[in-house]
C-alpha cells in the first residue's frame, strides 16, 4: 500500500513542525510540574492521573484542533474511545506517571500520527533530559537529529532485556514468571515503567529488547514505527503482527527477537 505524503496544517505547517510544537508545549506543561503535582486520580492500583496528565493533554489536542480540525485524535486521558480509518492522531500527554509522580525523571510525551492506522509519524520526547526520539515513515529514526538503529545484538544472552508490568495483575506475573525462567541467560533485567521509552530506547540501541503484555494505542503506536524505522522488528506476543491496537509486543533487534521466540515458546 503507498505511503501518503504527511499532511499540512491549515495554517501552512508541516505535520512534523506541529507534532515538534505539541512535544514542546506538552515538555512545559510536565517540567513545569514535575516534583510539585499530587496525584488527582487514580484509576486501579498503581494507575494514577496528576494534574500535569490533564493539562498537558488540554494544550496538544488545543493545538491540535487548530491546526488539523478534520483529523480524529485518539488520547489516553479524555478520547480514549475514537478510532478513525483516516489520519488520526494518537496521543499520551505524560507516559510512565507514577514515575513522575514521585519525582522519577523517567517518563515520556508520546504522539503518532495515523493513517489507516498506521503510524507514519512517531514522536517521544523525554522532557527532562531534552531528548527527542523520531522517526518518518521511509526517512529513518533519529534522536536529537543524529540518525540511531538498534542495537547490533544477536542473542538473548548478550542483551540487555527490559519489560514492563501494566496494569493487568495476570498478564504482570506471566512477564515475571518469563523473566524467571530466562534469567540468568542476560546480561541485565530492566523494568523501566514508560512503554514509550522502552520502544525508543530499543530504536536507540540502548536496550536489545523490550516486552509489554498490557499495552494501549498511546503506549504503542509510536514505538512501532520508531523501531522499525531504526531496524528492528516489533511484533505481538506471539511473533505475530503488530498493529496500534495490539495489546502486547516485543520489540528487539533483529536477532534477538529471533532468538528470544525460539527461547520463550510456551512460557509467553
Amino acid at each position: 500500500m503507498p505511503t501518503p505524503a504527511l499532511p499540512t496544517s491549515t495554517s501552512g505547517r508541516s505535520a512534523l513542525e506541529v507534532a515538534r510544537t505539541c512535544a514542546a508545549e506538552a515538555g512545559r506543561v510536565i517540567r513545569d510540574g514535575f516534583g510539585k503535582v499530587a496525584v488527582a486520580e487514580t484509576k486501579g492500583r498503581g494507575n494514577v492521573v496528576t494534574e500535569v496528565d490533564f493539562a498537558a493533554e488540554r494544550v496538544v489536542l488545543d493545538l491540535l484542533q487548530r491546526e488539523f480540525p478534520d483529523h480524529a485524535v485518539l488520547s489516553e486521558e479524555t478520547a480514549a474511545s475514537i478510532r478513525s480509518p483516516g489520519w488520526m492522531w494518537v496521543v499520551d500527554p505524560l507516559d510512565g506517571t507514577k514515575n513522575f509522580s514521585r519525582g522519577i525523571p523517567h517518563f515520556a510525551f508520546n504522539l503518532a500520527l495515523c493513517f489507516e492506522e498506521r503510524p507514519l509519524l512517531a514522536l517521544t520526547s523525554q522532557p527532562i533530559l531534552g531528548e527527542e526520539f523520531l522517526a518518518v515513515a521511509g526517512e529513518g529514526c533519529t534522536l536529537n537529529g543524529v540518525p540511531v538503529r538498534v542495537s547490533g545484538r544477536e542473542t538473548v544472552r548478550e542483551s540487555v532485556f527490559a519489560l514492563d508490568l501494566g496494569y493487568d495483575d495476570a498478564r504482570a506475573r506471566r512477564q515475571l514468571e518469563l523473566a524467571l525462567g530466562l534469567w540468568p541467560g542476560m546480561q541485565s533485567l530492566r523494568i523501566p515503567g514508560s512503554a514509550a521509552l522502552g520502544f525508543a530506547y530499543v530504536a536507540a540501541g540502548r536496550y536489545d529488547i523490550f516486552l509489554h503484555a498490557n499495552l494501549f494505542p498511546w503506549d504503542l503506536a509510536p514505538g512501532i514505527l520508531l523501531v522499525r524505522e531504526a531496524g528492528g522488528t516489533i511484533t505481538g506476543r506471539d511473533g505475530s503482527e503488530v498493529t496500534i491496537f495490539s495489546e502486547g509486543a516485543i520489540a528487539a533487534a533483529p536477532a534477538v527477537h529471533a532468538d528470544f521466540l525460539l527461547l520463550a515458546g510456551s512460557r509467553q
